[in-house]
């Protein structure tokens, strides 16, 4: 297909066919756009593009919003599966404020204590997916756990007692 008959093609049906997969998912947009790539990219282009625009919209929408609510369903269910860390009787920390804390760390700290605690990547591992040295990471890793020792400090039960304040 010829640049400028798909650019009339893309002039005359893009919003129509926005619209049209609105119906069936949020990311309406990307599927209108892959729908025209994969009609760019066809051998021999069909006897009706418009027809087959809306057929391929309609099935990559109907598709995306599948995909769009088994997410949703799986970030639902594991959000409400568990927290970040067990409780266990024998520590003086509180799950939930740990948690919290975690949340609250600036989001390189916070991203090398995760993918190398929880994770089990080195920091060579951890530098190379975050695009910084080795060393690096492992300087956000320590300064992340002094700021969470620092702030969980103050609500660690066991540190209470012996604040004479």
């Amino acid at each position: 297909m010829d640049p400028d008959q798909l650019g009339r093609l893309i002039d005359q049906h893009a919003s129509a066919l926005e619209l049209y997969a609105r119906q069936w998912c949020g990311s309406a947009e990307d599927v209108v756009q892959e729908a025209f790539l994969k009609l760019a990219q066809q051998a021999r282009p069909p006897d009706n593009p418009a027809a087959w625009l809306f057929r391929a919209v309609r099935n990559a929408a109907i598709n995306t919003g599948i995909a769009e609510g088994r997410r949703r369903r799986h970030e639902s269910d594991a959000a409400e599966a568990r927290g970040w860390f067990q409780s266990e009787t024998s520590s003086p920390l509180d799950p939930a404020d740990a948690e919290a804390e975690l949340r609250r760390l600036d989001p390189g700290p916070r991203e090398t204590i995760v993918a190398h605690l929880w994770g089990g990547l080195t920091f060579e591992q951890v530098g190379k997916l975050m695009g910084i040295s080795s060393s690096k990471a492992h300087r956000l890793y320590a300064a992340g756990l002094s700021t969470l020792r620092e702030r969980l400090g103050a609500s660690c039960p066991a540190n209470r007692e012996k604040d004479p304040s």
